[in-house]
């Protein structure tokens, strides 16, 4: 189509050609006007995303996403940047935009465009914010019961705040002061010994950010007391109630020695028990008790003191020059620390309080009855505590006889002697007469002897003195003239008695000359006629106990009174050596020198080669037996020292190691099948088989040094109270069967080791059982008092008191029983003990068929 630009002028109208398909056709012609532009549409603009959604924040990013078209890319402007997105995607779907490099706790103003060719929407604005930054540390500056103080240094920003979350879930918004300076925050009410998991976050608005883990830790509650429960001299013990919560335990201060022992809370029991040792006798001891949690102490400990037993007396005489016949005079020597008083149980008399401090104390007791046997316990006091006391006895002079006199009898040739029953207690009367043995007039009712053996018409010196006892009254003397009428048939009779002699020994030699060359046998001496104590044949033990056991075992005491002197004079320098001292559990068990058991001295550092123990005699061997105290915790290496180098293969323990809330004896073995170093040596317990009287165990001991190992049994009786003896017998007996069938399996080995507490009372008793059924298996006789006796000259106190020394007559009587009917009494009056002990014995042999 062409415009004609000269007639376009002059015409009033258009003549417009269209050519479709070829052909030209002519249209209307317009009015002549001058021609219009049709007018061009404007294209509308990308459309602006609707919303954007902020999906993820941290210190330094913030994740946006929109849903986007297909016919647009995307534009992303804010304060530090620019950001183009170029999609691809088809339509109605997601677009995720991560901006990184983002400062933390910061507000981003954001507009989004979308973008079409050269076109542009006018862009969506929004605002993210990143998340904060964490705190760098969480320090816990204070604890109670109920609270925790916390405290962390500001996280830099404006309008920063922070939130503490609890394991459980609980939320706690913490505001912040404008103040500078690190923020405080004290957290409660919390429970008392709780360990708390808690997580802090910085707040920017609403942006959390990640969070700090910390813990914190209530303080427990406080022991609520301490009850002081039992004391001895070297130990004290207490008890309080647990506190409530788990994993509870408890750390006491010995304020006085300044050390701190921790103590686990028992799970079975509502009540801590906890024994504090080894102390000092005497002493007054200063303690702080707190409960812990995780190693958080109460707030508050519990205060208290408490003091142990003072030390007992060495011990209490009774001079001959401070007795009489109504009146004994005590004296001892005063303890060398922590007594402040004494209390004497004397008797019938009940207690007496004595004030007197001196070095030296004497206190006398009157109104006594003569000739009586009074037992006493003296106790030293500290701050009110007693000791456990030491025992004894003593006897009050006997009463003199009364009227004494004389009268005729025989012609003669005997005479007569009669008193008058003093007051006061005597068994027997001594006559002397001269030129005439001693002799006894037993029963405390009699009061007549006649004398015969004497000529007549002479004059018979006679003294007599009442016996209580050991104790003899002062002598009564006068002078007993005898009948001179039997003068002459003296004379007569023995004339005639001279001539039937040799009449006699004539006809004798006649018949039978040879009897006069023989040896003198019907004058044989004896060696046991002179000896104090002479051996009772088994036959006749049944009356000898009997007769011993009359009026309350009078014999017995009496018997055993006369042990108390034997052996004291021999020397104990060893034992008061300053350096061993604290080696004695007991200072008046102190063992003699002649005897004693020397250690080696492995090393010139060694001070000292002692050890509280003594060699003792056995049935045929001077050394079969070592008598030991039991080990204290600073002697447990010396004893085992002790068991090595004298090739011991055998100990026997008649203890337990607490006894009566009081420590008795170490436990000198590992705890359990763990090895354990004593010194130079390791002890491994290789068995052990618990019963209802003992327990045996099976030791092997080695050298550190050499590697050389030695097997020790372990005979552990454990039915036996101190100071007293077993229920029964038989227990004991059938005990007795283990050791010595032990004792006798080994060759060439060494003495048997046996000890208690003290080494003497219940050690003394199982060595003499041993000993006399030997004696009484191979001599069908048993001396019980002269074994004793002769302990007692290698140790001091063996058998230590009166009822030990029965029950060893005791326990041969029953041995001397016919075995059916001990079979039968075992079975109707024990049968679970003699089950449970027979299956024992049979084990063992068992296991130890060499044994």
């Amino acid at each position: 189509m062409v415009w004609s630009s000269s007639l376009a002028m002059g015409l009033s109208h258009v003549i417009v050609c269209l050519c479709v398909a070829g052909v030209w056709c002519q249209t209307s012609v317009a009015p002549t006007a001058t021609p219009t532009i049709p007018p061009t549409i404007p294209k509308p603009p990308p459309e602006d995303v609707k919303h954007v959604t902020v999906t993820g924040q941290n210190e330094t990013s913030v994740t946006l996403e929109w849903t986007k078209n297909t016919k647009y890319t995307y534009e992303l402007k804010f304060q530090n940047g620019t950001s183009l997105i170029n999609t691809t995607a088809t339509n109605n779907v997601r677009e995720t935009q991560t901006v990184s490099s983002l400062t933390a706790g910061t507000e981003y103003n954001f507009t989004l465009f979308s973008v079409e060719g050269s076109d542009r929407s006018s862009g969506l604005n929004f605002t993210a914010d990143t998340a904060p930054t964490n705190v760098a540390q969480v320090n816990v500056t204070g604890q109670d019961e109920t609270n925790v103080t916390l405290q962390w240094n500001k996280v830099n920003g404006n309008g920063i705040t922070y939130e503490l979350k609890f394991s459980n879930g609980t939320n706690t918004t913490i505001p912040v002061s404008d103040v500078d300076g690190p923020v405080t925050y004290t957290v409660s009410p919390l429970n008392a010994g709780t360990n708390y998991h808690l997580l802090l976050f910085t707040v920017f608005k609403v942006v959390p950010s990640k969070g700090y883990n910390f813990s914190a830790i209530t303080r427990p509650l406080s022991v609520g007391g301490v009850n002081v429960t039992g004391q001895n001299e070297t130990s004290i013990t207490l008890q309080w109630s647990k506190v409530n919560g788990t994993g509870i335990t408890y750390e006491l201060l010995n304020n006085t020695l300044r050390t701190n022992t921790i103590i686990p809370a028992p799970d079975e029991s509502g009540t801590v028990t906890h024994i504090v040792s080894p102390l000092t006798a005497g002493r007054k001891y200063e303690f702080t008790l707190f409960s812990v949690f995780e190693d958080v102490r109460s707030t508050v400990g519990s205060q208290f003191s408490a003091v142990t037993a003072p030390l007992n007396v060495e011990a209490v005489t009774v001079t001959d020059t401070h007795r009489n016949e109504t009146s004994v005079t005590l004296e001892w020597k005063k303890p060398a620390n922590g007594v402040s008083g004494y209390v004497l149980h004397f008797d019938d008399k009940g207690n007496k309080d004595i004030d007197n401090l001196g070095e030296t104390v004497t206190h006398q007791v009157s109104t006594l009855v003569p000739g009586k046997r009074y037992a006493f316990t003296l106790f030293t006091v500290f701050e009110g505590i007693k000791s456990s006391g030491a025992s004894d006895f003593t006897v009050t002079i006997p009463p003199a006889l009364i009227r004494p006199r004389c009268d005729y009898l025989s012609s003669g040739y005997a005479f007569s002697l009669a008193w008058d029953v003093p007051e006061g207690i005597w068994t027997s009367v001594e006559v002397n007469v001269t030129g005439k043995s001693p002799q006894r007039v037993e029963g405390e009712w009699v009061m007549k002897a006649d004398i015969d053996g004497v000529q007549p018409a002479q004059a018979y010196q006679v003294s007599l003195a009442s016996i209580s006892g050991h104790r003899m009254s002062k002598a009564v003397s006068f002078s007993c003239n005898t009948d001179p009428r039997g003068v002459i048939a003296g004379s007569v009779m023995a004339v005639l008695l001279l001539c039937l002699l040799v009449c006699l020994a004539f006809f004798i030699w006649r018949r039978k000359p040879e009897i006069f060359s023989r040896p003198k046998l019907l004058f044989v001496d004896s060696k046991l006629t002179s000896n104090k104590f002479k051996a009772i044949p088994m036959g006749k033990f049944s009356d000898h106990y009997h007769t011993m056991s009359a009026d309350t075992n009078r014999g017995f005491s009496e018997e055993y009174e006369g042990f108390i002197p034997v052996g004291t004079e021999q020397t104990q320098k060893a034992a008061l050596l300053e350096e061993n001292k604290n080696k004695n559990r007991f200072t008046n068990v102190l063992p003699y020198d002649w005897c004693r058991v020397k250690l080696t001295i492995l090393n010139p550092n060694m001070s000292s080669d002692y050890v509280n123990a003594n060699y003792m005699p056995g049935y045929s061997n001077s050394r079969q037996y070592i008598a030991a105290q039991g080990p204290l915790p600073t002697t447990v290496n010396d004893f085992w020292r002790m068991i090595w180098e004298q090739s011991v293969k055998g100990v026997v323990m008649v203890t337990n190691c607490t006894e009566g809330g009081r420590t008795k004896c170490e436990q000198y073995w590992p705890l359990d099948y763990t090895p354990c170093l004593y010194g130079d040596l390791l002890v491994t317990v290789r068995s052990e088989k618990r019963v209802t009287n003992w327990t045996l165990r099976e030791f092997v001991v080695k050298s550190r040094d050499t590697s050389e190992e030695h097997p020790v049994k372990h005979f552990h009786f454990t039915a036996w109270p101190d100071h007293g003896v077993p229920e029964g017998t038989e227990a004991l007996i059938q005990f007795r069967g283990l050791v010595r069938q032990h004792i006798e399996s080994q060759e060439n080995s060494g003495p048997t080791v046996v000890h208690c507490s003290a080494g003497v009372g219940r050690t003394g008793t199982i060595i003499a059982l041993d000993v006399m059924l030997q004696q009484l298996e191979r001599q069908k006789a048993v001396g019980i008092a002269a074994f004793v006796h002769k302990m007692r000259l290698s140790r001091p106190l063996m058998v230590q008191t009166e009822s030990q020394y029965v029950f060893l007559h005791q326990c041969i009587m029953d041995s001397l029983e016919p075995k059916e009917k001990m079979i039968e009494e075992a079975l109707y009056e024990n049968s679970d003990l003699i089950y449970a002990n027979a299956t024992a014995l049979r084990e063992f042999q068992a296991a130890n068929p060499k044994a």
